[in-house]
């Protein structure tokens, strides 16, 4: 059974039509769920039994619980028990510009990043629509404020759960729903080419972050999985045809990784691939984990990257960090919950 959550408001018109009702009922049912917040549908006052009944024979309507909080100054991170017993996390960033949450996708990932702890436990399965959403419904009634932007790029690789992720996507950015404008949801990829380019035919306004971590196939080899099968040359040409098609400027992000990819010759290398783009750089100081052997780039090292590409007329920032302490690094308070899988179960 479909939970509510996951269904949007264009779809929820064609279940409607489809049962010789009105399709006004549908934004009756998003002002209930996600203007007024009532997910109890005995209290919908202006939708009649027999509708009601319908509904609560054809849709669920429990959501996920957050089980777990840690606070540091500007960061909270929540670990989510879903209904079936697994565990997401999701991160809430506060910035002057407003609150932003950073939702997860999957339930682990198969991307197998070196550097990334969420990547240390695999991917079990896809998160529905309804698990993305209430991520943030949870959230916002927790702290009892808006969320004004959304960041996919918790654990898991959101072009890999393409369709639940697309419908997220829809129903957080409805006028009816969330109502967070386009503009303020980014989506992180590793970069899976065939999504990139089905994702440049669809009539959104979001932001594209790709996470490039290296500045040269044998590098990024080392460092990505995806590599292998998306090469960086493939990648970038790639982001070129999607700048075309969606006039956007896309984010390159990049974890500063000591001694690994923090070299003014890695810099250079960067610049060159990315001359002449619509992109700017986002430089990441890397989240340690004790799980990882993977160590922080120096600050005065992470300037002199900057300031090599500043150098080489490349847009680049560098990411203000959070959480430095509670478990910051992606996928670390999951992680103490859930051991590692060494099966072979995908």
């Amino acid at each position: 059974m479909k939970n509510i959550y996951s269904v949007t408001k264009e779809d929820l018109e064609a279940y409607f039509l489809e049962k010789n009702e009105k399709k006004f009922k549908a934004i009756q049912i998003f002002e209930w769920l996600y203007q007024k917040r009532e997910n109890n549908i005995e209290n919908w006052s202006n939708i009649k039994k027999e509708t009601k009944e319908k509904l609560i024979q054809d849709f669920a309507f429990d959501m996920p619980e957050i089980i777990k909080r840690e606070q540091d100054q500007l960061t909270e991170k929540y670990l989510i028990k879903l209904n079936d017993q697994e565990h997401i996390e999701a991160v809430l960033m506060r910035h002057d510009y407003g609150n932003s949450v950073c939702v997860s996708s999957q339930v682990g990932c198969n991307m197998g990043c070196a550097f990334c702890e969420s990547g240390r436990l695999k991917k079990i399965r896809n998160l529905e629509t309804y698990e993305m959403v209430c991520q943030i419904l949870l959230i916002e009634e927790l702290i009892k404020e808006r969320i004004s932007s959304v960041v996919i790029m918790g654990i898991g690789e959101p072009l890999d759960n393409y369709d639940n992720v697309i419908n997220f996507i829809k129903i957080i950015n409805d006028a009816k729903g969330i109502a967070i404008g386009a503009r303020h949801i980014t989506l992180s990829t590793c970069g899976l080419i065939p999504k990139i380019k089905e994702l440049s035919n669809l009539p959104l306004q979001i932001n594209l972050a790709i996470s490039l971590h290296a500045s040269n196939n044998e590098l990024r080899n080392q460092l990505m999985n995806v590599n292998k099968m998306y090469n960086i040359v493939d990648l970038i040409n790639t982001i070129k045809d999607y700048i075309d098609k969606t006039n956007r400027r896309v984010t390159i992000e990049y974890v500063m990784l000591n001694n690994i990819n923090d070299g003014i010759a890695n810099a250079k290398e960067l610049a060159d691939l990315l001359k002449g783009m619509n992109i700017y750089v986002n430089l990441i100081p890397y989240n340690e984990t004790n799980h990882l052997e993977f160590k922080k780039s120096t600050k005065e090292q992470i300037l002199k990257f900057y300031d090599t590409l500043k150098k080489n007329k490349i847009n680049v920032t560098i990411r203000k960090e959070f959480g430095s302490k509670i478990s910051a690094a992606c996928g670390q308070l999951r992680s103490k919950e859930v051991k590692p899988d060494t099966s072979s179960k995908k």
